[in-house]
């Protein structure tokens, strides 16, 4: 009897085990943001940066989740924005070609107005440089606008990079840009009370990557962290 007991107590034991292994795995955010306040508590910025992108610290002396999203899962695109950068960068380079053609055009226009001596061909070569001038300023907007579209290209893929690097908590990975895989995200709300007693509610954007490797038959499966939070209105 006492056998059977034993028995029905241990299987007891393993459920009430796998329950809680699941609820901790199902609530991360619980986790994360508990380990987060403690940090604001003691004031430690370095620990606080190993939990956000951003860290901020806020006026916490307690906190409560009062709701959390569902998890969002969608294909990264940390190829397509590597191979936008590349892009933009070579149609960046192809272009300081024209540039500099116009550049030298507009030149040799403005010594040829120089050399005019009568007032027809002075009258020409202004013509010329106008149009030399025109066709230069052209070009060098069209750059202008090729150097904005790259560095727009850039930032978000090196933002990506970063995050995905940040959630996997790996150091620099070489070949991060050609790595295909999932971003998961949901949004946590929180009820923040102050040690003054105001009451604020703020959303915590969290993120996590599961990215696979390929040519290493490895896939990288990342953290929980915090992207950003705000104050919601």
């Amino acid at each position: 009897m006492r056998r059977k007991g034993l028995i029905v107590f241990g299987a007891v034991a393993v459920l009430f085990i796998l329950f809680t292994l699941q609820s901790c795995k199902s609530t991360p955010e619980k986790g994360l943001l508990g380990a987060y306040f403690h940090a604001i508590s003691l004031k430690d910025t370095t620990t606080m940066s190993t939990m956000a992108i951003e860290p901020t610290s806020i006026d916490v002396d307690s906190w409560k989740i009062v709701s959390v999203s569902e998890e969002k899962i969608e294909a990264t695109n940390l190829v397509e924005l590597g191979k936008a950068e590349l892009e933009f960068k070579k149609k960046l380079e192809e272009h300081v070609g024209p540039v500099m053609d116009a550049e030298d055009a507009l030149y040799g226009a403005q010594e040829e107005q120089k050399a005019a001596r009568t007032g027809g061909a002075k009258a020409a070569a202004k013509k010329k440089v106008d149009e030399m001038q025109a066709k230069f300023d052209q070009e060098r907007e069209v750059h202008k606008q090729l150097q904005r579209d790259y560095n727009e290209a850039k930032a978000a893929a090196q933002k990506e990079k970063d995050t995905a690097i940040f959630s996997l908590g790996a150091g620099e990975v070489a070949n991060i840009m050609d790595l295909a895989g999932t971003g998961h995200t949901k949004d946590v709300d929180v009820k923040v009370t102050g040690h003054d007693g105001q009451v604020t509610t703020y959303r915590f954007n969290l993120r996590r990557y599961e990215l696979k490797d390929e040519a290493a038959n490895l896939t990288r499966r990342g953290r929980w962290i915090i992207v950003k939070f705000e104050p919601v209105a």
